[in-house]
C-alpha cells in the first residue's frame, strides 16, 4: 500500500509527549499536504496519511497556541477525512469508515513506527519536491511550488558521497557548483574555492538554518571570501536546499548566483558510522568515524553530531626537469622521486554541532552550536641547489652556505591549523493576533595560523631556523535579527491573505591578521648578496601587516506572497543596507508564478543584487613566493590594499589608478516550468541570466622599477627588496552570466523494490562585457571558460528489501586553463565522464554496510602543459578530482 509519511522530526519514543502540550502555530493558506507537512514541522510530531487522501484538498490559514489534535481537526474541517493517534502517540489521517469496518482495518503505519530505527526505508518520506522548503520563501511552500527554482538534497543524496567536505559532497550532485582542488596555492589546498553557476564563491550566500553563516578568513582566487564549507559536519545535516536564483533583496549581500541554506538535524536517532577509503593508487587513505544523537522531554530537546576525519596526501607528480639534471649531475644525491608532491594535502579534521531547543510561557529557546578543528601539512615547490635567490654565496656569512643545511634542495612544508566556531541563540513563537516573531543573536569565528618546516629564512644564513610561525588571519562576525511574519487580511482584493515578513538586521564583520614569529619576516644581512627574506615560501606575517579591520552595517527588509486567485502567485521584496564603508543600497525582486494547467506551471523573476567588499578585500595585505616555470627561480609577489601607500605608489605612474572598491552590483533574471507530466514524476526547466557590474578580483600584476622596490623595503614591506611584482584587489570587470537548468525526478515500483530516477543538466555561459583586459582573448578566455560549460548528472537507485543499488554519472564539459604564467595563452581541456557505484545491505535492524567506489573506470583529464618542468601533470584548478578512482566502505548503526 503506498503511503506518503509527512514528516518525521523526533523519533517515536517522544511522540506522545508531544500531544501534551499547545504549540505556536503559524500555517498559511496551502494544500493539505503541505499543510499538515508544516504543521509536523512545527510541533516535532509524527503524522502519516494516505497520499491520495490528500490530493487536491486545500486548507485555510491557522495561526495561534494550539493542541496538535484540535490544529489536525481545523485542517481537516470540511473533508471526509479524520484523524486518530495510535499507542505510539502517532497521528494517523485517514477517510472516515463505516463502524462495522473501522475495528477491522489497522492503523496504518503502525508497524512502521514501533520500534523503527530506519524510518526511511520503512515508510515512504515525501519526495524532496513535495518537501516544504523555508529558503526563497517565508511563506512554507512545498518546494516544486516555489516561485524560484530551489533543490532538496536529503540525507541519503549527502551520503552519497564518499568525501567529508560538504563542499566535494554539493559537488558530486550539484551540476552548476564546481570545486577546485588547489594544490601547491598556500591556504587555497585547504580552504578550496567553489563556484555556482560560474560565479565567484561569495556570490554564493551560506546559511544554516535561516541564519547566515560567517566567512573563512581565507582570501581565496581572486580575492573571494566566503564560508568554509568543510567546516560543516554531514551527519548533522537533515537536508540542504539550494535556490537557483538571485536574492539579495531577501537575504543580503553575495546571494547573487543563490542561497545555499543547511537545515540541521534535531530528531534523536543515535547513530554512527565508520568509514575507510582509499584512492586505486593506493594513496590517499581516509578514515572518518562520526556519531550523533540527542534526546528530547516534553518542553524541549537537543542533538549532538561528532565527526573525525584523518586522510593521508596524495600524489600525481613526475620528476622535476631540474630535479633530473641535478641527479645526472650528482648520482648519488638522496633525493625524493618525486621531489614534491602534487595532489591534496594530508589532513586531519575534527566537527561538532549541537542544536537544543526548550519551549517556554513565552516562546521557543533555541541555540545552535558548532565548533571544528584541523590541521593540514602540503609540499611547496622544491628548491634546487641551483636556484640563486635561495643558494647564492654571500661575504656575510664568511665560510657557510646553504648547501651545509641542505646538500641536496630542500622542499618547504606548508601547513595551517584552523579553528572555527559559531554560536547562534534566539527565541522564536507566535503572539494571539498571529504574528510570529524570530529574535537571534549570532557569532561566528574562523581563525587560521600557517606554520612552516624544513625551509629557511636564507637572508638571516646560519641564524636562521628551519621551522617558523608564520602568523595568521581571524575571520569574526557578530549578527542581530529581528524577524516577523503575518497574514494581511486582502479578502475584498485576492482569494488568499497576503503572507507578510519584514525584520532588521545589525552586522559587525572583524578581520585581523596575526604577526608571525619575526624570524618569518625578518630581512637579514644577506638580502644585500640576493638572498630571500622571511620563511622561505611563504614569508610571515609583520607587525605593520598585523591589523584589525571593521565594517558594520544595518538592513531593513519587508517580503510578501499572495494568491491573487487560486492559479497565481505573486512575490516581492525589498531591501535597505546601509554600510559605513561605502554608503547604502537598495535591492528588490518581483517573483510571478501561474498554473497554467494541472501539474504544469510557468514562474519567473527580476531581481537586484549585490556583494559588499569585505574588510579583509578593503584593507589586508599579503606577500607569497613562487617558483617560475620558466626559469625555475624563486620570485616574490606582493598584493596590497588599495588605499595603502602602495597604491599610491603605483597610482603614480601614468595611466594607472588604484582606486578603493565599491560593491558589485547585479541584475538578475529567471524564467521557467514546472511540470508533473505522471504520477510519481516532477520536472523543471528553468533559464537564467545573471549580469554582474564591478566585479571584484586582482588586478593585473605590475612589475616593479627598482626605485618603487627602494621604496617598498623604506615602507617596511616583508621581501620588500627582492619583490618583483604587485597587484591589489579592484572592481576589474563586468560579466554576463546565462544558462539554462533542467531537472528530471522520477520514483516507480518495479520487480517487488523502488527505483528512483534523477536526472539534472546545466548549461551555462560567462561573457567578460567590459574590462581593461578585453583586447587580450586568452585572459578573456579564462574567466569565461575557467569552469566547464556544461555539466550533466545521472542517478539511479533501486532498493529491494535490505538490498540497495546507487549508480551516478556525471559528464563534464570542456573548460580552459592558462598555458604560461602571464595568461598569454590558454588550454582546453576536454570533457570528461565519470561513473560512481555502490551496494548496501542491511546487516540487521541495526546495521547496514555500504561498499563504493568513486570514478569506477578511474578517468583523469587531460595532461595540463603549465608547470611540466614543475612536474605537475593535471591541472591545479580543475574543476573536479584529478586523483582517479577511489573505494570505500561504510558501516552504519543506528539504535
Amino acid at each position: 500500500m503506498r503511503s506518503l509519511c509527512l514528516f518525521l522530526l523526533t523519533c517515536s519514543a517522544v511522540v506522545p509527549s508531544a500531544a501534551a502540550q499547545t504549540h505556536s502555530l503559524h500555517l498559511p493558506d496551502m494544500p493539505l499536504a503541505g499543510a499538515i507537512t508544516l504543521l509536523a514541522d512545527q510541533t516535532d510530531t509524527v503524522i502519516i496519511a494516505e497520499a491520495a487522501d490528500l490530493d487536491g484538498l486545500s486548507s485555510k490559514s491557522l495561526s495561534g497556541d494550539m493542541y496538535v489534535e484540535e490544529a489536525l481537526t481545523a485542517l481537516l474541517s470540511g473533508t471526509s477525512l479524520s484523524v486518530s493517534q495510535d499507542a505510539n502517540g502517532v497521528w494517523i489521517v485517514r477517510r472516515q469508515q463505516p463502524e462495522s469496518s473501522t475495528s477491522e482495518r489497522p492503523a496504518y503505519g503502525l508497524r512502521a513506527i514501533r520500534r523503527s530505527q530506519r524510518p526511511t526505508q520503512t515508510i515512504d518520506l515525501p519526495r524532496t519536491y513535495d518537501t516544504v522548503i523555508v529558503t526563497g520563501s517565508r511563506s512554507g511552500l512545498e518546494a516544486w511550488e516555489s516561485l524560484s527554482p530551489v533543490d532538496v538534497l536529503t540525507q541519503t543524496d549527502l551520503a552519497a558521497p564518499v568525501s567529508d567536505d560538504l563542499a566535494d559532497v554539493l559537488a558530486g550532485i550539484m551540476p552548476s557548483f564546481f570545486v577546485q582542488r588547489r594544490p601547491l596555492s598556500d591556504g587555497a589546498v585547504f580552504v578550496r574555492p567553489y563556484s555556482l553557476r560560474n560565479l565567484s564563491a561569495d556570490h554564493t550566500l551560506i546559511m544554516v538554518n535561516g541564519k547566515r553563516r560567517h566567512r573563512s578568513a581565507m582570501l581565496n582566487a581572486g580575492g573571494s571570501q566566503s564560508p568554509d564549507l568543510s567546516k560543516i559536519p554531514t551527519n548533522a545535516i537533515q537536508r540542504v536546499e539550494i535556490l537557483r536564483d538571485g536574492a539579495s533583496a531577501q537575504y543580503g549581500s553575495d546571494a547573487i548566483a543563490g542561497v545555499i541554506n543547511i537545515i540541521t538535524r534535531d530528531d534523536t536517532l543515535v547513530e554512527g558510522f565508520a568509514q575507510s577509503s582509499q584512492y586505486y593508487e593506493g594513496d590517499g587513505i581516509q578514515k572518518r568515524i562520526g556519531l550523533g544523537g540527542g534526546a528530547r522531554e516534553l518542553e524541549g530537546g537537543f542533538r549532538l553530531s561528532l565527526d573525525y576525519s584523518d586522510a593521508a596526501p596524495t600524489s600525481r607528480a613526475r620528476q622535476r626537469l631540474d630535479a633530473v639534471q641535478y641527479l645526472e649531475e650528482h648520482p648519488d644525491a638522496a633525493i625524493a622521486n618525486p621531489v614534491q608532491k602534487w595532489g591534496q594535502p594530508e589532513r586531519e579534521d575534527f566537527r561538532a554541532l549541537l542544536v537544543a531547543d526548550q519551549n517556554t510561557d513565552f516562546g521557543q529557546i533555541y541555540t545552535l552550536l558548532s565548533a571544528s578543528w584541523g590541521q593540514g601539512v602540503s609540499d611547496f615547490n622544491w628548491r634546487s641547489p641551483a636556484t640563486p635567490s635561495v643558494y647564492v654565496s654571500s661575504s656575510t656569512f664568511g665560510n657557510w652556505s646553504l648547501i651545509d643545511l641542505y646538500p641536496n634542495g630542500f622542499t618547504p612544508q606548508f601547513g595551517q591549523e584552523e579553528n572555527d566556531r559559531a554560536a547562534i541563540f534566539g527565541l522564536k513563537g507566535a503572539l494571539a493576533s498571529g504574528l510570529s516573531y524570530d529574535i537571534s543573536a549570532a557569532y561566528g569565528e574562523n581563525q587560521i595560523d600557517y606554520f612552516l618546516y624544513n625551509t629557511i629564512n636564507a637572508s638571516m644564513g646560519p641564524d636562521s631556523p628551519t621551522q617558523f610561525d608564520a602568523g595568521g588571519l581571524r575571520q569574526q562576525e557578530f549578527n542581530l535579527n529581528a524577524d516577523f511574519q503575518t497574514q494581511l487580511d486582502t479578502s475584498l482584493f485576492f482569494s488568499r491573505p497576503i503572507n507578510l515578513a519584514f525584520g532588521l538586521e545589525s552586522r559587525l564583520e572583524r578581520y585581523t591578521i596575526a604577526e608571525g614569529e619575526p624570524a618569518s619576516y625578518e630581512i637579514g644581512p644577506g638580502a644585500a648578496d640576493g638572498l630571500t627574506s622571511g620563511s622561505n615560501g611563504f614569508p610571515g606575517y609583520t607587525l605593520d601587516q598585523a591589523k584589525t579591520y571593521d565594517q558594520s552595517n544595518w538592513a531593513a527588509y519587508v517580503d510578501a506572497e499572495t494568491r491573487p486567485d487560486e492559479n497565481v502567485q505573486l512575490g516581492v521584496a525589498l531591501r535597505l543596507e546601509e554600510f559605513d564603508t561605502f554608503g547604502s543600497t537598495l535591492n528588490g525582486k518581483l517573483s510571478y508564478r501561474k498554473d497554467l494547467l494541472e501539474g504544469f506551471a510557468l514562474r519567473t523573476t527580476v531581481s537586484t543584487g549585490f556583494k559588499a567588499p569585505t574588510p579583509a578585500q578593503l584593507f589586508s595585505e599579503r606577500t607569497s613566493q613562487g617558483v617560475a616555470p620558466d626559469t625555475l627561480d624563486v620570485f616574490t609577489n606582493g598584493r596590497f590594499s588599495p588605499i595603502g601607500p602602495v597604491g599610491e605608489i603605483l597610482s603614480g605612474r601614468g595611466g594607472v589608478d588604484i582606486s578603493a572598491l565599491k560593491p558589485e552590483t547585479s541584475v538578475n533574471l529567471s524564467a521557467g516550468l514546472v511540470f508533473r507530466p505522471m504520477d510519481r514524476m516532477m520536472a523543471s526547466l528553468d533559464i537564467y541570466q545573471t549580469d554582474v557590474r564591478d566585479r571584484i578580483f586582482t588586478s593585473e600584476f605590475y612589475t616593479l622599477e627598482p626605485n618603487e622596490r627602494a621604496r617598498l623595503a623604506a615602507l617596511g614591506v616583508p621581501g620588500g627588496e627582492s619583490i618583483t611584482e604587485v597587484g591589489f584587489f579592484q572592481n576589474s570587470f563586468d560579466t554576463r552570466t546565462s544558462g539554462v537548468d533542467l531537472v528530471m525526478d522520477y520514483d516507480a515500483q518495479l520487480a517487488a523494490g523502488d527505483l528512483t530516477l534523477g536526472l539534472s543538466f546545466n548549461y551555462n555561459n560567462t561573457y567578460v562585457l567590459n574590462s581593461s583586459f578585453v583586447q587580450n582573448p586568452s585572459r578573456v578566455d579564462r574567466f569565461e571558460r575557467l569552469y566547464p560549460r556544461f555539466s550533466t548528472h545521472a542517478s539511479a537507485e533501486f532498493r529491494r528489501g535490505t538490498w540497495s543499488f546507487d549508480a551516478r554519472l556525471k559528464w563534464i564539459g570542456p573548460w580552459v586553463d592558462f598555458t604560461d604564467q602571464n595568461a598569454d595563452l590558454i588550454q582546453e581541456f576536454g570533457s570528461e565522464v565519470f561513473v560512481d557505484v555502490s551496494v548496501s545491505a542491511e546487516l540487521s535492524d541495526n546495521f547496514t554496510v555500504r561498499f563504493g567506489v568513486e570514478n569506477l573506470f578511474n578517468q583523469y583529464p587531460d595532461e595540463a602543459v603549465l608547470e611540466v618542468s614543475k612536474g605537475l601533470i593535471y591541472s591545479r584548478n580543475a574543476p573536479y578530482d584529478t586523483d582517479g578512482g577511489q573505494y570505500y566502505v561504510r558501516l552504519t548503526s543506528r539504535f
